[in-house]
């Protein structure tokens, strides 16, 4: 992973807390050599490094306000397939160029505006061999290994739980920031629709008064999958939901329904195992090395974890199935199991709720009405009800979780019996 750092060729102002705008950005070039060029508000200090498998630039600027095309960047010219951008953590924004073959950074740099022209992010890539790219990788992933770990993100500052008597759910909109999710058919955005979800669900449980509520992203910021998973371990939550929009390419116009889907090691369909591999790319779509991805992720996928978290992920998986039936459509098999590395928390009981097709017109419309979201939500938090009032045993739901939290693995209750 060869890493490129430099500051713009003029002083930056002392403001150093305005936020640089990105209001254009064009490719030029052919399939020797490609030029991608940004327009700034002002200039901005920069971090340039590669990826394989695939081949990846990633560029990282301090935070940026990104005044573009929502779908710029989809179209490629030269060495470069498609490229994407957005707020990858607290204060930093990254682009991420996937590149059609090996590529080697020749030249990158930043122009200070001049006359009427804007500040300009320049960078130069040309084709190289195979070898020399995974050499530079080799030679400096440790570098880059360390600058990531110097930043800190908000989620992970946990802050301690309030009130230890009432159960802790997080909720994990997914995707965010340079990854976008589907798309749907009228350019809906994945990550928007299940942004907006969470934060309505958060409220209604909130509201509750019956749990206490953290997520693990309330912006439009990148997390890592293992970094959600992080948080809800972090918290030492009770109950893990990880809220997604489905895209399918083929039938369009017939599948559509919303579906609940727990961790398994072994898909339970070729339509869960294609939706967990497309899940499970986030990181690689916003530029994470994943030769850095710690071997428990595995282990967990094989043990299939503690086998009470097990139990009770599958049924709170069941229970809200139950739920939604009267107030939305599902899909066909609307419980499904895949290796969703979001869902490996080996202590915390998981579920990723797709709340429908983004490719289907009709769920992509009901998705944006407050009617749906609302029936949606309240589904949602009656099976978590239900959920803990089985799993604890207390039918007002004023329930004492401590002494659920301090049992071994063979002291807690099959709720499925």
């Amino acid at each position: 992973m060869i890493v490129w750092l430099g500051t713009a060729a003029v002083s930056v102002q002392a403001e150093s807390d305005v936020v640089a705008v990105a209001r254009d950005a064009r490719l030029a070039g052919d399939e020797l050599r490609t030029r991608f060029v940004m327009d700034l508000s002002k200039p901005v200090e920069f971090a340039v490094s590669t990826l394989s498998d695939p081949y990846r630039v990633v560029i990282d600027l301090p935070q940026v306000s990104f005044d573009l095309d929502p779908v710029a960047g989809r179209e490629g010219r030269g060495l470069v397939s498609d490229w994407r951008f957005g707020l990858f953590a607290a204060g930093k924004s990254r682009i991420v160029i996937d590149a059609t073959a090996p590529v080697s950074v020749d030249k990158v740099f930043v122009l200070p505006p001049v006359s009427d022209q804007p500040a300009r992010f320049v960078i130069d890539l040309v084709k190289t061999t195979r070898s020399a790219f995974l050499n530079e990788v080799a030679e400096t992933a440790a570098e880059a290994r360390a600058r990531s770990a110097a930043v800190a993100r908000k989620g992970d500052r946990l802050k301690p739980q309030a009130d230890a008597s009432r159960p802790l759910i997080v909720l994990d909109p997914g995707h965010g920031g340079l990854d976008t999710g589907a798309t749907g058919a009228g350019g809906t955005l994945e990550k928007a629709v299940v942004l907006d979800f969470a934060l309505l669900l958060r409220d209604k449980l909130k509201q509750s008064g019956r749990y206490d509520v953290r997520m693990t992203r309330d912006t439009d910021v990148f997390i890592p999958l293992r970094e959600r998973v992080k948080i809800a371990r972090g918290h030492q939550a009770d109950l893990l939901v990880s809220v997604h929009a489905d895209s399918v390419r083929i039938g369009r116009s017939q599948v559509r329904g919303a579906g609940v889907y727990t961790l398994s090691e072994t898909a339970s369909d070729a339509i869960a195992e294609a939706l967990a591999e497309r899940e499970n790319r986030s990181d690689v779509i916003a530029g994470i090395d994943l030769a850095d991805e710690p071997d428990d992720v595995t282990d967990i996928l094989i043990d299939l974890a503690r086998m009470e978290t097990k139990k009770f992920s599958y049924f709170f998986a069941r229970t809200l199935v139950d739920e939604l039936r009267g107030s939305a459509e599902l899909v066909k098999n609307p419980h499904r199991s895949a290796g969703f590395r979001v869902l490996t928390a080996h202590d915390v009981p998981s579920a990723l709720v797709e709340l429908g097709y983004l490719s289907h017109k009709l769920d992509e419309k009901l998705m944006a009405t407050d009617a749906w979201r609302d029936r949606m939500s309240g589904a949602i938090v009656a099976a978590i009800d239900r959920y803990f009032a089985r799993r604890f045993g207390a039918a007002d739901l004023k329930l004492s979780r401590t002494a659920e939290v301090g049992k071994t693995d063979g002291e807690a209750g099959d709720p499925g019996q």
